[in-house]
């Protein structure tokens, strides 16, 4: 990951949740984005195959109220931090059976986003008083989200 792009990044997380990441938490953070994506493709999929088309449509997202909310905090912040641009190259788009359409495609950066916003959140409900994020902070969120997304 390009220097700047860290520099963004921890910026990002500074400024959503107070939060100092370092370029371990980083690779986490990567990991965690991507699967997180994949795992909201793999419903989407399912849901356009239950509706019989043959194309993953932006309303096939499972987007949940809080992570809409999360996605408009996204969105609002990223106007100053412009981390948008970086997670369009950063965020994996798996192939699934289905196609998905280039809405979205280009919707998965934005879902990346406010998937960040709620990863970085939860570590503040976790351990509210927490600067930098350990391996078993970690675990614990995945954990968290592997259970509710």
């Amino acid at each position: 990951m390009a220097v700047t792009n860290v520099t963004t990044f921890e910026q990002f997380f500074r400024a959503v949740a107070g939060l100092d990441v370092d370029k371990a938490d980083l690779k986490r953070y990567h990991e965690f984005v991507n699967h997180k994506v994949r795992d909201l493709l793999v419903r989407a999929e399912a849901t356009a195959k239950s509706n019989l088309r043959d194309i993953v449509e932006p309303h096939d997202l499972p987007i949940t109220k809080g992570l809409q909310e999360s996605i408009q905090i996204f969105e609002n912040l990223d106007e100053e931090i412009r981390l948008l641009s970086v997670l369009d190259k950063l965020t994996a788009r798996p192939p699934l059976a289905l196609e998905y359409s280039t809405e979205t495609e280009t919707r998965l950066p934005v879902a990346a986003g406010g998937l960040s916003v709620a990863l970085a959140r939860a570590f503040k409900i976790i351990e509210p008083d927490l600067k930098n994020p350990q391996g078993e902070h970690w675990e614990r969120v995945i954990r968290l989200f592997n259970l509710l997304l």
